[in-house]
């Protein structure tokens, strides 16, 4: 087995196939749009008797914790053949590709999970549930005027990029560097019906709009973007939404981050009830679809300000990631022992306090408590996280934080 970059001359046509192969493209369309997405990723690919037949990519961009930004790598694609299976190719491939991206300055790596417990073998650790709700747009309760939108199409991409950039940022957020991944990301045949929006930035920036992604006149539609900037703009955009309710029977989309969707929907059971196993079917489902883990323990906690009294720890931190990784390679993940505080100004630094506690637990399981997706007292009955009771208890106390939300799907 050879790991080494992607080489468009040499590679595409296998890779291609690879992409068929999984059905994520069908198509000659397809297959030129996958060139777009390769051209502008970071890809290492697999070589099995003079071929690829694995590929993992990534791209750069911000993850926002609290009030300050860490730098990503987002892992945005995973595909091994249908020759190339069970043969561990695909973690080591990935494990590769993020430490690539951590001598490149990445602090943290965020991926979206084909199902969990794959990607833990690489420190990563389960997001929160995310709200995916189906509704009448009609059903909305809100009564405001809205403008005249501007009608977007894939040619807006610069814009729709711009405007993803500049978008309310909640806890947890990600923000992908490339514009022409997005140029990419709309230009796929399914890649959208029609994006509607408005244009009140500086020189006609994009400040909030929509992008709908569905095939029949009455939908379902899935709103792939959803982007504002205040909560103004959010309501204008609901009321827009709303005045399609006519013609369009039903919309999907993740909630907005600290918004509670059902306050502004009309008789939410009653429409589930009625719609129940029907292709309109109105719902609220909760799913955890992403991982993160930390890349960079002494950059990510020097970036995390709380609020609360000062805890101080030793933290005896493992991380499985190393055993994927080629002893050449220059980092090898994050496993050592620390003494961490947490406060206004966090810090670790490596060693061991003997007048402190221990916290021992995996980089997945100390990456889901710094982030808030559960406290720690959970954790340590579900997860690899384990520490005196009254350690525990103070970390759940400074580690209230918002429900992260990525904001961005890939």
């Amino acid at each position: 087995m050879t790991i080494r970059p992607y080489n468009a001359e040499r590679d595409a046509k296998a890779v291609r196939r690879i992409w068929r192969e999984v059905h994520w493209i069908n198509s000659d369309d397809e297959e030129q749009m996958m060139d777009h997405f390769l051209a502008v990723v970071r890809a290492f690919v697999v070589e099995l008797n003079g071929e690829a037949e694995c590929l993992a990519t990534s791209v750069s961009g911000t993850f926002r914790y609290l009030n300050e930004d860490l730098c990503l790598s987002a892992i945005t694609g995973v595909t091994t053949s249908r020759v190339a299976r069970k043969q561990g190719f695909a973690g080591r491939l990935t494990a590769e590709r993020i430490a690539a991206d951590v001598v490149e300055g990445a602090e943290i790596c965020v991926l979206s999970m084909f199902e969990q417990g794959f990607y833990d073998r690489l420190g990563f650790g389960t997001g929160p549930y995310e709200h995916k709700v189906r509704f009448d747009p009609a059903d909305l309760m809100i009564d405001r005027p809205f403008r005249v939108p501007k009608r977007l199409t894939s040619d807006d991409w610069k814009a729709v990029h711009a405007g993803l950039l500049d978008r309310f940022l909640s806890h947890g957020a990600c923000s992908l560097a490339p514009p022409r991944l997005i140029q990419a990301e709309l230009g796929w045949p399914n890649g959208g019906f029609f994006g509607l929006g408005y244009d009140d930035g500086p020189d006609g920036a994009l400040t909030h709009f929509f992008w709908a992604r569905g095939k029949e006149e009455c939908g379902p539609y899935y709103l792939k973007f959803f982007v504002y900037q205040t909560y103004d703009q959010l309501l204008e955009l609901l009321a827009l939404l709303k005045s399609l309710g006519d013609q369009i029977r039903l919309v999907s989309l993740i909630e907005p981050p600290e918004i509670q969707l059902q306050d502004l929907i009309k008789q939410p059971f009653r429409g589930q009830m009625v719609t129940h196993k029907t292709g309109y079917e109105q719902h609220c489902r909760a799913s955890a679809y992403w991982q993160a883990r930390i890349c960079n323990l002494e950059a990510c906690l020097a970036k995390t300000h709380l609020t609360g009294s000062l805890v101080r720890f030793n933290l005896s931190l493992h991380d499985p990631i190393s055993d994927l990784l080629d002893a050449d390679t220059p980092w090898h993940g994050i496993s050592g022992q620390y003494v961490v505080t947490l406060g206004p100004e966090s810090s670790a630094e490596p060693g061991i306090d003997e007048h402190l506690p221990t916290l021992t637990a995996s980089v997945g399981a100390f990456t889901r408590l710094w982030l808030g997706v559960r406290p720690a007292t959970g954790l340590a009955v579900t997860d690899d996280l384990d520490g005196l009771p009254e350690l525990l208890s103070a970390l759940d106390e400074i580690l209230r934080l918002p429900v992260p939300n990525i904001g961005w799907e890939f």
